[in-house]
């Protein structure tokens, strides 16, 4: 039997961040990994799907130089040259990671875990099963797609993230299921690289719960690169055609049929606790399979916690990392609790960043608020990049001009959201933010701009 004081299963970007947190503070730490160190995101989510994003953008913008003076002929795209490119990205961040592992002196096991008890694991490694005891334990075993009727993954005709990741051949015409943030990052990327596409989304707008201003920005992007999209239109099932796949959809209108090569279904996840065996440790779960933490990031048994996917959404791998480092403080006998703003980031062209309360959010909460919103099309930066769809947005309290929340659409957001996060998290005002001189010719200036746009201040923009 291997003794250790800490046990974490799952070694994405919320279990090797906690194991590597354990190791500097000196906690004996053994971490197990069913399949490749670094988890989904490294492997076959976050990491890939931005160098496809990437690639796609890359060619695009190569292929439309000429509006700039960039003339290139014969530009094309390859597969199978960047899932070769692509695997080294990931070979580079798991093998880093492997390197942490072991310069922190945290130990790895290579299996499937289960729990026989409170305080023991069994693991079943491809040529032994051993059994692991611990004193502590953090599960971060993350979630896996939804598998939806008449649409079972076969990898040839039906295909899920890690399947649209994987392709070397691009399609001709590609339907997807779901309009939520992987199917329109993905869509857009195979649009980008000259797929034919169409967005299925069951509910009443894409990408449910952003701002819909938010979104209008996006589906004007979807819509110069052709892609077309139904809204409450759910999938029925599919079957093989002459000259490709027909897939059944019901809509408002009546039923309908879109012709496809290939069906990317991303309608969401599940939390991967079934094969846990949780009850034989006394861990409860709610009726979706997600197990119910404190703020410490304990379940219902205090010495086992849970950290990102599992413990329920959003499903953000800077989430997953933020509550391992929480989880692994709290286990070394710091205080930590998870007491923070999460932004969030859709790879999208163009792209949306948040963070913090909406403008709806706050009102619907009993908040009067002032706002401040610039257009990209009046910021230097974006003109210079030929890139100005889109707006930054800024929400204060009324009462007090403390920051409530931020909301980005435009060129490189994701890149420009920590700035509004690191201000909601020290209690900022919007003023603040409009007195904090930025650099020119940026697109951060957008942000300042919106907040000087709260007190109808914006210098390069139409004050409300």
């Amino acid at each position: 039997m291997r003794k250790t004081d800490t046990l974490v299963i799952g070694s994405g970007p919320g279990g090797y961040v906690a194991a590597i947190r354990l190791g500097q503070l000196g906690r004996q730490t053994t971490i197990v990994e069913r399949e490749d160190l670094g988890g989904v995101c490294l492997n076959w989510g976050c990491i890939p799907s931005k160098a496809l994003i990437h690639m796609a953008s890359t060619f695009e913008r190569t292929k439309h130089g000429g509006d700039i003076g960039v003339e290139a002929t014969g530009v094309k795209a390859d597969l199978k040259k960047f899932q070769a490119w692509k695997k080294t990205v990931v070979e580079k961040l798991t093998g880093g990671v492997g390197m942490l592992l072991k310069g922190n002196k945290v130990d790895v096991v290579k299996g499937q875990a289960k729990f026989t008890g409170p305080n023991t694991v069994e693991v079943a490694g491809k040529k032994e099963t051993e059994t692991i005891e611990f004193k502590h334990c953090i599960i971060a075993t993350g979630a896996k797609p939804i598998e939806i009727p008449g649409f079972a993954y076969d990898e040839k005709n039906v295909i899920g993230a890690k399947g649209a990741l994987a392709l070397d051949a691009m399609p001709a015409r590609m339907v997807v299921i779901g309009g939520g943030v992987i199917g329109l990052e993905l869509g857009t990327a195979y649009a980008k690289l000259g797929c034919k596409v169409t967005v299925l989304e069951a509910l009443d707008q894409l990408l449910p719960g952003q701002e819909p201003t938010l979104v209008k920005m996006v589906e004007k992007g979807l819509k110069k690169r052709g892609v077309e999209w139904m809204v409450k239109a759910k999938a029925k099932g599919y079957k093989a055609v002459a000259g490709g796949l027909e897939v059944d959809v019901e809509t408002e209108k009546g039923p309908a049929k879109v012709a496809c090569d290939r069906i990317l279904v991303a309608v969401g996840f599940r939390p991967i606790t079934d094969i846990l065996d949780l009850p034989k440790a006394g861990v409860k779960t709610n009726e979706k399979g997600f197990i119910a933490t404190d703020k410490a990031g304990r379940s219902n048994v205090p010495h086992i916690f849970a950290i990102g996917d599992v413990s329920g959404p959003p499903y953000l791998a800077h989430k997953a990392s933020k509550e391992g480092i929480v989880a692994a403080e709290v286990i070394a006998g710091h205080k930590s609790e998870k007491d923070y703003v999460i932004p969030g980031a859709i790879f999208t062209d163009p792209e949306i960043a948040t963070v913090g309360m909406t403008e709806a959010e706050a009102e619907k909460a009993g908040i009067a608020v002032k706002v401040g919103k610039f257009a990209f099309v009046a910021n230097g930066r974006a003109l210079s990049m030929n890139e100005t769809d889109g707006f930054a947005k800024v929400v204060s309290d009324a009462k007090n001009d403390v920051l409530l929340g931020v909301q980005l659409v435009g060129p490189e957001v994701s890149n420009l959201i920590a700035e509004a996060a690191l201000a909601i998290e020290m209690g900022a005002s919007a003023e603040d933010l409009a007195l904090t001189v930025h650099p020119h010719p940026t697109l951060s200036e957008a942000i300042m701009e919106a907040a000087e746009g709260v007190y109808g201040k914006a210098i390069h923009g139409v004050n409300r």
